[in-house]
């Protein structure tokens, strides 16, 4: 097999071919605030878009901003976020941070990541999210499951912990570019980079992929 180009040199090529396949990637989370987003986020951790979508029209029509959640007890938040998965430390996390936002912002979501990640609940993952989505902010790159198994078949990183492979993904792509990349690796993980039989034979990034059979 031939030596492929460096992380470096293959990564505006990668981008630049799941942008033709997934044109239209973007967030999967339904949300129409900014604070929607953010409690979306916080519930699809270890959890699909797909049962968080299923689950937040009840939650947000009873508890629609921060104002509302903060008054609420974590046991009022539970039923409504059960099915997410670790629900009892989520919906207390949802309450802790409404309550935080209501404090020391007014209950608006900020728009710095060292503001965000305060917030319990918010790491990097999640805060990247509302900053890209909801503000147009490029902070950092969603390392999610599909974007760490990805970058580490490409090669795009030979680290395995998310903290350590966002660094190098944006040394890779202009700052501009670290959603796009991180939302169309998330994409492509789903439909063909799957993480127990990845249809390589199909893939349109395979020339640009070290790991390919």
């Amino acid at each position: 097999m031939p030596r492929l180009p460096s992380a470096r040199t293959r990564a505006p090529l990668i981008l630049a071919r799941l942008g033709e396949l997934y044109p239209h990637a973007t967030c999967s989370l339904t949300w129409r605030t900014p604070y929607e987003l953010l409690v979306a986020t916080m519930l699809s951790a270890q959890c699909t878009d797909e049962r968080v979508n299923l689950i937040t029209p009840a939650l947000f029509a009873r508890f629609p901003d921060a104002t509302a959640a903060a008054a609420a007890t974590p046991l009022e938040v539970e039923p409504y976020v059960k099915s997410a998965g670790f629900f009892r430390n989520k919906a207390k996390n949802i309450v802790a941070a409404s309550r935080l936002l209501v404090e020391r912002h007014g209950g608006v979501v900020p728009r710095t990541m060292e503001e965000l990640l305060v917030l319990p609940g918010v790491a990097r993952k999640t805060a990247s999210v509302v900053l890209a989505w909801a503000y147009g902010i490029n902070a950092g790159v969603t390392v999610d499951t599909h974007v760490s198994r990805l970058a580490q078949r490409l090669r795009l990183s030979r680290h395995s912990e998310p903290r350590r492979i966002e660094p190098d993904l944006m040394k890779l792509v202009p700052q501009a570019q670290w959603q796009t990349l991180s939302i169309r690796l998330i994409f492509h993980g789903r439909a063909v980079c799957n993480a127990r039989k990845p249809l390589c034979p199909s893939c349109p990034i395979a020339d640009l992929c070290p790991s390919r059979p």
